[in-house]
């Protein structure tokens, strides 16, 4: 076999189903030159990318050392993306600002994607043919329903909250003697496959939807348990942390198949997007360590998906188990899986419908007129453009003595051994609003084991059941004020940082024991720190 990915086989299908097959099939591989070599694949850019010269590598690995002193802020730490920060702001609309490097043209561009963002989807047939299309199953009629002022998701808080701000997602084993795609066998025999393989469920396909427009059945209802545990700190200190068990109650369409593996999301903050997207992919290789090699404990693996777009195998970026490689991708699978929306991408017009939900596909759908799917190229063009340029805002008090402490708390107990604190973005053609900025999103974008407290058992293309993305923290802080709430983890259990830093295992274990043994002043700190950034 070629030592080089040269001409991948695109699958067939251009629906979500098909694309969540896919991605849930892509079992470890192995990126050893001895097998079948991705690095070429997985490094080569999405973007318009102007190659670094030595002389800008030697001062960007010197940028982005990590630093030592902690008596100081470092220098231009108050600004998390660089020239693309926006003010700090402390309201609702923190979240909701557009970078502010992005000129006049661009702000105009990104009103309009804000617009297309905000869009309330009617369902077929409709006078308003811009706006038709939605569903027949959905889980919400605006990408702002759910990313809720751009910021983040929230789990039911009780018996009458609609959970429009989180789904399930769903998977089945798929069976030994099941014939694998060329793509799939492909990719697997650059490695030993050790995920197991998965496959959307056959009637509920890969997401649940909680909503239909009238005369169908909605799938599902989400239901929710929680059993308290009480964790002791150091300094006779003690927390509370939830264990959450999820149900899909009230099924619309018949059981799950047997085995169903379902995993709860709540929607992510925007912000910040099309910087993780402008981090080169050999500056987050560099940081995999699968086998452990240097011992510490700290094995981060990248994520592996296809893209639809480009026609190859790339690196994940996107999603709580980095499922999507580029923004764009990313937003096409939201309009096609939580609105029912197609797109160029995802062209099929009843969204997640399977086979099975016969009444689903043939329900008038608005991919009818001129525009050939329910969004065009153009609209997603503007969709993705307000998400790629939604902007961090600025720290605040980076110079407080507390929140200085904290960070080196934070330093110390040895949470940047994933939340990597530093980058240089690539520097892009045209004048990119993310060209070639020195950014701070504390994440190394790679799969983590984290646990069996966190674990969802659900596979998804090579991270396991225990794995997770880790998650950029710049504006952390803010959700509070953004969102009037304090939920965090991928489905909203801890109800403060100080629980989600609890929750942290597995990989994250030693670190997780060190914020236990801190004494309360110096965890105290720590939290200052979070809610600095």
């Amino acid at each position: 076999m070629s030592t080089h990915l040269t001409h991948p086989i695109r699958p067939a299908g251009r629906g979500l189903a098909s694309a969540l097959a896919l991605t849930l099939a892509l079992s470890p591989l192995a990126l050893g030159a001895e097998t079948v070599r991705l690095s070429d694949t997985l490094t080569a850019p999405i973007l318009d990318v102007v190659p670094r010269t030595e002389a800008e590598r030697a001062r960007i690995a010197a940028a982005t050392a990590p630093t030592t002193d902690f008596s100081a802020p470092e220098r231009f730490e108050q600004n998390p993306a660089g020239a693309a920060t926006t003010r700090a702001r402390t309201d609702a609309d923190a979240f909701s600002q557009f970078s502010a490097n992005i000129g006049f043209e661009g702000e105009m561009t990104f009103k309009l994607g804000n617009g297309l963002f905000k869009k309330l989807w009617v369902s077929s047939p409709s006078s308003t043919k811009a706006s038709d299309g939605l569903g027949p199953l959905y889980n919400a009629r605006a990408c702002q329903r759910c990313h809720l002022k751009d910021g983040r998701g929230h789990p039911p808080e009780g018996p009458e909250d609609d959970a429009v701000s989180m789904f399930l997602r769903v998977s089945v084993p798929a069976e030994e003697a099941e014939p694998m795609s060329e793509i799939e066998a492909f990719l697997l025999s650059a490695g030993a496959p050790s995920a197991a393989r998965t496959r959307p469920d056959p009637v509920y396909g890969g997401q649940m939807q909680d909503f239909s427009v009238h005369g169908l059945p909605a799938e599902y209802r989400l239901g929710v348990t929680w059993e308290e545990e009480v964790v002791e700190l150091a300094g006779g200190e003690t927390a509370s942390l939830r264990h959450p068990t999820w149900t899909a109650e009230d099924l619309g369409y018949g059981p799950l198949a047997p085995g169903a593996m379902l995993s709860p999301r709540v929607a992510p903050q925007m912000i910040g997007l099309g910087l993780l997207e402008a981090i080169p992919a050999e500056d987050i290789l560099a940081k995999a360590d699968p086998e452990d090699a240097d011992g510490d404990g700290i094995s981060g693996r990248a994520q592996v998906v296809w893209s639809f777009e480009n026609d190859r195998p790339e690196l994940g970026r996107f999603g709580y188990k980095a499922g999507a490689p580029s923004i764009k991708e990313q937003s096409a699978a939201a309009f096609a899986g939580d609105i029912g929306i197609s797109t160029p991408l995802f062209d099929a017009p009843w969204g997640d419908c399977t086979e099975a939900e016969a009444g689903c596909r043939a329900a008038p759908h608005g991919d009818d007129d001129a525009r050939g799917t329910e969004i065009d190229a153009e609209g997603l063009d503007l969709v993705t453009f307000y998400s790629r340029n939604l902007a961090v805002p600025e720290r605040r008090d980076v110079g407080d003595p507390q929140v200085l402490a904290g960070k080196q708390a934070f330093y110390e107990a040895g949470c940047t051994s994933c939340h990597t604190p530093k980058y240089v973005t690539h520097r892009l053609e045209d004048q990119d609003p993310q060209s070639f900025q020195l950014i701070w999103p504390y994440t190394d974008l790679l799969l983590h084991d984290m646990g069996e407290g966190l674990a969802d058992h659900r596979p998804e293309g090579r991270a396991d059941g225990t794995e997770w993305k880790t998650p950029p923290l710049w504006g952390i802080g803010l959700t509070p004020q953004v969102n009037g709430h304090s939920y965090y983890l991928h489905d909203g259990r801890a109800r403060s940082l100080l629980e989600a830093v609890l929750w942290h295992g597995g990989e994250a274990s030693q670190a997780q024991q060190n914020v236990v043994d801190m004494d309360p002043d110096t965890r105290a700190a720590l939290i200052a720190f979070l809610e600095s950034l």
